[in-house]
Formats: structure tokens, C-alpha cells, sequence
């Protein structure tokens, strides 16, 4: 069943099939990204108005939309041409004016003749101590009350789109709303109490109460689930697929692993244990491992991961590590190799920097299997990089690399096992939504002799105060790292300010100190700051962000961020991580300057308050949304029309082991919930799906 089933045709024909829509009023609906009836179910009301009947205007919190009953009095026409029409009327208990402009004759005293009743519904407003219904929205005779709706939605509207056009187009998409079977879980629908999908897509859109309207709402729950699902269904199948793919099971025998943790000067923290616990098993199956290792600043993921990697080596294969840049793979090499030397496992690094007769000799190494594991960056996706038995690709800092880079070095190796690491937390419902597909441990311990990283807020105006602390660290043996701000660009660019930066240090805290890194400098000008940095030639480093992930310099115990409320939580805490990374005493600026919003204050605060990663990345969720948090604007996360990732995460996790359980006991999605479940994907537009549930 590749081609969309025929009941939902007419959700997904053009607009201008509906009633009351032309060519030209479709091309307005495309500004709120309604392209076929079947966007309309999903558009939803964002407010409404109450138009229950009230028997006076008496007493109300004025301006306000009332409804009310009345007998029509004398009229007043306007004694100019621009002048207002008013209607004196009475209600149960007052009087007040019906006030239209524009009047044309005798129009209102035939439509509302003296004497008459009506039941008049609109804004109503004090003016000169009268209260006023200026041209009301309903105006009908008592027997038809039941015209004007008891409680009316009120839609997200765009240029050429009125409230009254959006709803009739949603009533008229809701009418093509086909008979579809329950895809959902029959205990989760008795425990949560939704409705069906049609009634709750009429019911969303029809609300009665302004409750009606909340996420909370059970028709707009239900329809928010229908979203996740479908989203965590693609997933799984894409999961189910790369599970099949045919892995090699490894049969490592632990005594590589046994040599480096005789060697370790501490014990593995029980995350730690359990990470490589879970890996090495998931190598040891036949199927093709695609795991996520998610661990928090010096959680100690590259201990877990070097495991990994002996595993693969004791099965008789290799193993290759790739960070996203060289300075990030010459460190990993610095901090493996007493590892790789301990275990007498050859570890070799190949960088785009590598030429010539070095470069060949690497590689005819690699390809005879005389190198066990490589560290690299990019470079290893050459062509001409060969494995002579490639078991296990890690790769670092995973937004860095898109998914075609990880098929492409699966492909290096025959049926190799892919272990994706991440120092960034992700809050658990980004995670769900971005690495659903994979497999997920996570490291939420700090290994032991971590001593706490002090968090001080301090305002730009302590400039010179700043400095001076920074003196006297340094001529204690210390270093330090300064991150300068990221600028908007019509002021100047984040590389002046880095340079003006530096020089004014420089001149304060004299030459050959202090040192310049940005992303602006050729690769080799970089390395060499950064190496002259680590080596402790220069005391002070100035940086932009570049340095954000993994450098690691013990030594440094003060990290200075200028400006700091202009960067993301989640940037801000892993620039702390790299102080803290020794055994003295650390401590972390934040210079912001003032006066600080209310919620920057609050931002930097939860800084100063805890070193979770974790809840760092759920407040920074909370306060910024989903679209913008640093790495997951443009890092795939997708867009729901319905569900709200921040206020549903838990639906999430519900939608995500509901459709794991679904696809393993119906795969194919044969059975009468996993063909309601095909409708799903379709009405989704989850195209990509179908497909992967033809190639299984």
C-alpha cells in the first residue's frame, strides 16, 4: 500500500474544493502553511468567545463580549453624514446605545423596528458613562437564539483570512473526515478517556469552554498524541529497518578492558559500568548496533567509549573514533593513549593534516589491520581510507555529523556497529523526538575527585575587578579562559570583539600571556593558540565559542564569559565544563551587563544553582521553546501543528514505547490496529514511512 488510500482523497485535494474557497482565498491560507483540507483539522482555535445569553449589560467588567436580550427603543440618526447611528435599547435591568456607522436610509429602522425583541451579541464599551454595543456581530430575533454560537472559536488568521471564512473551512474539512479504525492503544484510550479521532477533531474545534481550549483538553490531547505517534512510528520503523540491517555479533572476552581498569587511577562510576555493559551487549547481538551515549560535561564518556572500542579489537576487528574537529581528535588521542599503551592496543590518529609518505604509511597500516584503532576527523570518509576489519565507528558530538555521514561510515566497515556521543543534554522529549530511532544510555553520574565549579554573577561594570582576580590566578600558576560575546552584526563582528578583547588585555596583563582563538583563523593558526594553551606558554586565553566542546586543559581554573545573557543555557554550561577539569578549585564568571531582564536574571541564576546538565537543558526548554534552543534549531527537531514538546513531553514517552510495542507485535502492520495505524502515517503525511514498511 504505497499510494495514499482513496477514503482520504478529499482531505488531501487542493483547498478550492471546499465550499465557499477560490483559487485566490487558497493562496492566502498557504501564509498559515494550509496547503489541503487535512491542514485545517490540525489549525485549531487559539481562543473564543463566550456568547452565552446574560440577562444584563449591569455590572460587567467593561470592555467585554456580551449577549443579552432587549427590547428596541428610539432611534437616533446621525445629524451628519460621518456621524454614528444609535439605537436606544433596554435590557432585564438597563438601558444602553447599539451604536453603527455607515448607515444607509431607513435599513435599521426596518431591521430593528421600535418595540421589537432581539438578542443582540458584541463588544460593549463605557463611553461618556453609557455603555455602547458598536456595530454588534449578531443581531437576531428571540425565536433564533440558537443562531449565534454559545461559544465561539477563535482561529490564528493571515492577510486575506477572516474569523468567519476559517470557519467555514474547517467545517467543511471536519465533513471530509473519513471512517478510520482505532490506532491507538485500547488501554491508554480507557485510562486517558479521549475521544475518537473524528470527534476529537470535532470537538477541538468546537469548543464549549475556554478549558475546551487548553493542551490539557482531552479531544486536544488525543490529537496531539496522533501527532507524536505518527512521528515515533517513523522512527521505529527506521529503527526496525537499521536493526535488521545485519550486524556482526562481536564475542569480546574482556581482557583488553580488564588491563586499562587495572590501570585506571579510579573506579567507573556505576553509569559508567552500566553504559559499557549496555554497549557490549548490544555489539554482541547480530544485529547492527545504532546507540546514543548521552552523558553531561565530564561525565566520562570517552572511558565508556575506549571499552567499546577494546571489545571490537578483542573480536578480532577494529575500531574508529571521529571527533568534529583536529584539536577535539588530537586530544581524544592525548587522553587515550596511556590507555591504548596499558592494554598494548596500537592507537593511531588520521587528520587532514597528514601527508605524503606518513599519510601512506598510515594507511597501508590501517589496511592490514597493524593500526587497532584509529582516531580521525572527517578525513576518515576518503576514499581511499580502507579498514582491514572496521567493528565499530564512535562518533563525537553527533550534531556535528548528519545521519548520511553516519551510513556513509557504516559502509567503511561491513555491518559495523555505530555508537553516537553527546555531551549536550537533551531534554528527554527532544531526545525522543530527535534520537528516537536509536538506542539511548545515558551517563547522569560525575566521576569521582569532580570538585564543584563555583558560579558567580558579576556585572561588566567590575571590569577592572575582574581583571585584577585574573592576575593574581595567574601569578599563582593558574590559567584562564575569556569568551567573548556573540554579537549582532550591525555593530561589529564576534572577530573585532575578540580582537579588541585581546588587545586590551594584552595591555593590561602584558605580552606573551595571553592568547587569540576564533573561528575566523586559518585551521593551523588555531591549532597552534590552542597548543601553546594547553603546553601553558600563554596563561590567558581569548576565545570566541570555538572552544565550546571538549578542550581539555586541567590547568585552567577561571573561565570568564562577557556577556553573558546573550548566550543559550545549554552554550553557557558547556563553556563552564571546560574549567573544573583538574584537581584545584574552579570558578566561573558571568559578566552580564546591566540592567538584566527579568528572565536573564533568571537564566544565569539557574546557572549559578546547579551543574546539571539535565535540568540546565529542561529550564532552558521552558523558558526559550523548542525552536531556538542552541543546537536543536537547526538540528532536525521536528514541527507539530497540535502538540506542544515542552507541556506534552510525557506524551511523548508514552507515543514512543507505544510505537516500539506496535511494530513488535505487528511489524508489518497487517493486523486491524496496524492498518489504522497505515491511515495514521498517511493523514501525518509520513510518506517516508510507508515506504520503510515496504522495504522491511
Amino acid at each position: 500500500m504505497s499510494t495514499r488510500p482513496e477514503p482520504l482523497f478529499p482531505l488531501f485535494a487542493g483547498l478550492d474544493t471546499l465550499t465557499g474557497v477560490g483559487p485566490k482565498t487558497a493562496q492566502n491560507f498557504a501564509g498559515l502553511g494550509v496547503v489541503a483540507p487535512r491542514d485545517l483539522l490540525f489549525t485549531l482555535p487559539q481562543s473564543g468567545i463566550d456568547r452565552r445569553l446574560v440577562t444584563t449589560v449591569q455590572g460587567a467588567a467593561f470592555p467585554t463580549t456580551l449577549t443579552v436580550a432587549v427590547t428596541i427603543g428610539k432611534h437616533a440618526p446621525p445629524r451628519t453624514k460621518t456621524g454614528a447611528y444609535r439605537i436606544h435599547v433596554e435590557d432585564a435591568q438597563t438601558s444602553f446605545q447599539l451604536v453603527f456607522f455607515h448607515a444607509r436610509g431607513d435599513y435599521w429602522q426596518r431591521q430593528l423596528p421600535e418595540g421589537s425583541r432581539r438578542i443582540v451579541s458584541g463588544r460593549v464599551e463605557v463611553f461618556d458613562s453609557i455603555p455602547q454595543m458598536v456595530h454588534p456581530d449578531f443581531t437576531v430575533p428571540e425565536d433564533e437564539a440558537d443562531s449565534i454560537p454559545r461559544f465561539e472559536p477563535v482561529y490564528p488568521l493571515t492577510h486575506g483570512i477572516s474569523q468567519k471564512l476559517m470557519y467555514k473551512a474547517t467545517r467543511a474539512a471536519l465533513a471530509l473526515i473519513p471512517e478510520m479504525g482505532e490506532w491507538i492503544d485500547h488501554s491508554q484510550i480507557a485510562k486517558t478517556g479521549w475521544p475518537d479521532f473524528r470527534s476529537g477533531a470535532h470537538t477541538a474545534h468546537d469548543p464549549a469552554f475556554l478549558a475546551d481550549i487548553a493542551a490539557t483538553a482531552p479531544a486536544r490531547e488525543r490529537l496531539a498524541y496522533d501527532e507524536l505517534f505518527a512521528h515515533q512510528i517513523t522512527l521505529a520503523l527506521a529503527r526496525q529497518v537499521e536493526r535488521r540491517k545485519k550486524g556482526r555479533a562481536a564475542q569480546p572476552d574482556g581482557t583488553l578492558q580488564a588491563k586499562v581498569l587495572a590501570n585506571l587511577p579510579y573506579t567507573p562510576t556505576g553509569a559508567q559500568t552500566r553504559a559499557i555493559a549496555e554497549i557490549i551487549a548490544d555489539m554482541s547481538t547480530a544485529h547492527r548496533m545504532n546507540r546514543l551515549l548521552q552523558g553531561d560535561v565530564g561525565a566520562g564518556k570517552t572511558l565508556v567509549a575506549f571499552m567499546a572500542l577494546l571489545a571490537a579489537v578483542e573480536s578480532g576487528g577494529q575500531g574508529v573514533l571521529m571527533a568534529p574537529t583536529e584539536i577535539l581528535a588530537r586530544q581524544h588521542l592525548q587522553g587515550l593513549r596511556p590507555l591504548a599503551e596499558s592494554a598494548g592496543v596500537v592507537l593511531e590518529i588520521l587528520t587532514g593534516r597528514d601527508k605524503g609518505a606518513e599519510r601512506a604509511g598510515k594507511l597501508a597500516a590501517l589496511e592490514q589491520g597493524d593500526i587497532h584503532v584509529l582516531v580521525g576527523t572527517h578525513a576518515v570518509f576518503q576514499e581511499t581510507v580502507v579498514f582491514n576489519d572496521l567493528r565499530l565507528a564512535v562518533v563525537d558530538e553527533q550534531h556535528r555529523f548528519g545521519v548520511r555521514q553516519r551510513l556513509e561510515l557504516g559502509r567503511k566497515g561491513r555491518q559495523a556497529d555505530v555508537l553516537v556521543m553527546t555531551a549536550t543534554p537533551i531534554p528527554r522529549s527532544l531526545a525522543l523526538a530527535q534520537y528516537g530511532d536509536m538506542d539511548v544510555s545515558i551517563l547522569d553520574e560525575k566521576p569521582p575527585g569532580r570538585k564543584p565549579i563555583k558560579t558567580v554573577l558579576i556585572s561588566t561594570e567590575r571590569y577592572d575587578e575582574v581583571t585584577e582576580r585574573l592576575r593574581a590566578a595567574m601569578a599563582d600558576g593558574r590559567q584562564c579562559y575569556w569568551v567573548c560575546p556573540l554579537v549582532e552584526e550591525s555593530e561589529v563582528s564576534d572577530l573585532t570583539a575578540a580582537e579588541e578583547r585581546f588587545k586590551r588585555l594584552r595591555a593590561t596583563l602584558g605580552e606573551g600571556v595571553v592568547g587569540l582563538v576564533h573561528g575566523q583563523m586559518p585551521p593551523a593558526e588555531k591549532d597552534a593558540a590552542m597548543a601553546a594553551f594547553q603546553r601553558g606558554e600563554t596563561k590567558l586565553l581569548v576565545a570566541t565559542t570555538v572552544i565550546e566542546v571538549g578542550v581539555d586543559v586541567p590547568n585552567a581554573t577561571i573561565m570568564v564569559i562577557e556577556r553573558a545573557e546573550s548566550f543559550g543555557l545549554a552554550q553557557l554550561h558547556q563553556l563552564r565544563g571546560r574549567v573544573g577539569r583538574g584537581s584545584a578549585a574552579s570558578s566561573c564568571l558571568l559578566m552580564y551587563q546591566s540592567p538584566l531582564s527579568e528572565t536573564g536574571r533568571q537564566r544565569l541564576e539557574v546557572l549559578r544553582e546547579t551543574e546539571d546538565g539535565f535540568v540546565i537543558a529542561e529550564t532552558d526548554l521552558k523558558m526559550r521553546g523548542t525552536g531556538d534552543l542552541i543546537g536543536t534549531a537547526q538540528s532536525g527537531v521536528p514541527r507539530f501543528k497540535v502538540a506542544d514538546l515542552e507541556k506534552q513531553a510525557a506524551l511523548m514517552a508514552v507515543a514512543q514505547s507505544d510505537a516500539r510495542k506496535l511494530l513488535n507485535d505487528d511489524p508489518k502492520l497487517e493486523s486491524p490496529r496496524g492498518r489504522a495505524a497505515r491511515l495514521l502515517l498517511w493523514l501525518m503525511r509520513q510518506d517516508e514511512a510507508i515506504r520503510l514498511i515496504s522495504v522491511g
